[in-house]
């Protein structure tokens, strides 16, 4: 492990908490069952369940994850006074609209159409 590197690092102690808090559901779930509070197959179920969550196969959670990652990024980047990249975007589109048609109008100017500059948009 590259000690540099804190995201490796954030990677391997994520993948270990992952192990640990498998062991140890497989643990109390297992002296659930000897203890007759759960049967062999709920318990299995469950940490079939869990275990899911926890590697990001439960698409609700996943999606209310993103949902929540979402709003916590719009709120930072608004604090910070930094626009996402689809506003960036949609601000391209407008200024190309706008040459385009500024373009068209001075085209129709210099040709003697009528219409010139007075219908430059403010």
């Amino acid at each position: 492990m590259d000690a540099s590197n804190p995201l490796q690092q954030l990677l391997l102690r994520g993948l270990g908490t992952t192990s640990l808090v498998a062991e140890r559901l497989r643990s109390v779930t297992q002296a659930w069952v000897s203890s007759g509070r759960l049967d062999p197959g709920q318990a299995s179920a469950l940490v079939d369940e869990v275990l899911a969550s926890l590697r990001g196969e439960n698409p609700e959670l996943e999606r209310q994850t993103e949902r929540q990652v979402e709003r916590n990024l719009d709120h930072l980047l608004q604090d910070l006074g930094l626009a996402r990249q689809r506003e960036v975007d949609e601000l391209r589109g407008r200024i190309d609209r706008l040459e385009q048609q500024l373009r068209r109008l001075r085209s129709d100017a210099t040709s003697g159409e009528p219409g010139g500059y007075g219908d430059l948009p403010d």
